[in-house]
């Protein structure tokens, strides 16, 4: 949880670069340099000296994902350089809801009854900050664009659960990076800009920070069950605020601290319920 958590904290930062990035550039164009700039960051592990197991078990299941994550990302991007941070972070957590209804009908996990409540009172935090702006406005629009991205991150998540079983976590980010990078390459070009060098060191951190979050969420998904990590994506929110907060000056609303408080104390009560259910002796050992 605490890796699933950290993951999240790196990647509201760099979303807090990307929308910096994406209101001078074109969205796509920002999504293919930070894939690539990702893929340069795992080179390391690409060394023979490495160690690494840089061939996956099986491909398939890497250019399905790939194409989930294309495609959230793109629908993502699009929308970001329209929406306050926090408010896209916010929408974007109907993705554990979906994630917890596929880890129990696709991949049979048993969703306790504290993770369903945990995601419901999750989401009611969510529904708190975003109501007020889904009034039919501009903003409204692009507030469902983003809504479409995150049914494809969840089977992203999802096919990365299943790939954690087989693959090294490393060799399930690199692959992640390149397939986006080859997917997005296309779009980038036909969208493409000049850009001034500022940019590109943006773009360079974003794909330091958008790596490192991906190898604490495989790294969070190979040790426990994706029910019980995907609701600490909650905590996003709380990030993409103070971001918002110190570098676009946007304040929360009095509905983002409502929204707010709610899904961290939604975070708290799961985190404790499942330090005290880990920590309780199996009957049939006894």
């Amino acid at each position: 949880m605490a890796w699933m958590a950290f993951g999240g904290l790196l990647l509201s930062a760099m979303n807090a670069l990307m929308r910096v990035s994406t209101l001078e550039i074109p969205p796509l164009q920002a999504q293919f340099l930070r894939y690539l700039f990702g893929t340069v960051v795992m080179l390391p592990w690409c060394l023979p000296r490495s160690g690494a197991r840089l061939m996956p078990a099986a491909m398939l299941p890497h250019l399905w994902r790939g194409l989930a994550q294309t495609g959230a990302l793109a629908l993502f991007f699009l929308a970001l350089p329209h929406l306050p941070l926090a408010d896209a972070t916010a929408i974007l957590f109907t993705t554990p809801i979906f994630v917890l209804v596929g880890a129990a009908l696709v991949l049979r996990e048993r969703v306790s009854a504290a993770r369903w409540t945990a995601a419901a009172i999750g989401f009611a935090g969510v529904l708190i900050v975003v109501g007020p702006h889904l009034d039919g406005s501009g903003a409204g629009v692009w507030s469902l664009v983003m809504l479409g991205a995150s049914p494809l991150f969840a089977v992203a998540f999802l096919i990365t659960k299943v790939m954690t079983g087989r693959d090294d976590n490393r060799t399930i980010v690199l692959w992640q990076n390149i397939w986006v990078t080859l997917m997005t390459l296309p779009l980038a070009v036909w969208s493409w800009q000049l850009m001034p060098g500022g940019q590109w060191a943006l773009l360079a951190l974003s794909g330091v920070l958008g790596t490192g979050a991906h190898l604490c969420f495989t790294r969070a998904l190979s040790r426990a069950d994706i029910s019980a990590v995907q609701p600490m994506r909650f905590l996003d929110l709380v990030w993409a605020s103070l971001f918002g907060i110190a570098l676009f000056g946007q304040s929360p609303t009095l509905s983002a601290l409502a929204g707010g408080s709610v899904i961290v104390a939604a975070t708290i009560l799961l985190a404790r319920r499942e330090r005290h259910s880990a920590g309780t002796p199996d009957p049939a050992h006894d």
